[in-house]
């Protein structure tokens, strides 16, 4: 199966505007970061892989452990962070001692869709985010 960066785009951004919801991946419903991924995924690759284990909002910190990091490296394709390109999901950490803990889906080399705490999925600007990037990926059958 492959799967064109300009259609993981589309749909990434059709996800905006869905409210923020933890542990949630329903467009138009609710999504968190993950969600988000996780519903892109099931519209462009198909079932998802593994099922997401329940998770409270400081997962990363209690843990201490790089689930989300493990997670994406068995199911996504390693990319550059220095070269990720659009339709790419991108991995950050909120500090720089803690584990990766969220997840955006880069809309060309200097956007991104999210969902964040607060917020709807919005599509936004990298640059501020640029410090904070763990790594890339790219969706499993990825053409340009």
């Amino acid at each position: 199966m492959s799967v064109e960066r300009a259609t993981i785009v589309a749909c990434a951004r059709r996800w905006i505007g869905t409210p923020y919801r933890h542990q949630a991946s329903l467009i138009h419903v609710g999504c968190d970061c993950l969600g988000l991924v996780r519903g892109v995924w099931r519209e462009v690759v198909g079932d998802e892989p593994e099922t997401a284990p329940p998770y409270t909002p400081d997962w990363a910190e209690t843990l201490g452990l790089e689930t989300l990091l493990d997670a994406a490296g068995r199911h996504f394709t390693p990319a550059s962070v220095d070269a990720f390109r659009a339709g790419d999901v991108l991995v950050f950490r909120f500090r720089d001692h803690l584990p990766a803990k969220h997840l955006g889906i880069a809309t060309s080399a200097t956007h991104m869709t999210h969902a964040h705490s607060g917020a709807c999925v919005a599509e936004v600007a990298i640059a501020p985010w640029r410090r904070r990037l763990a790594a890339a990926f790219a969706f499993p059958g990825v053409i340009d």
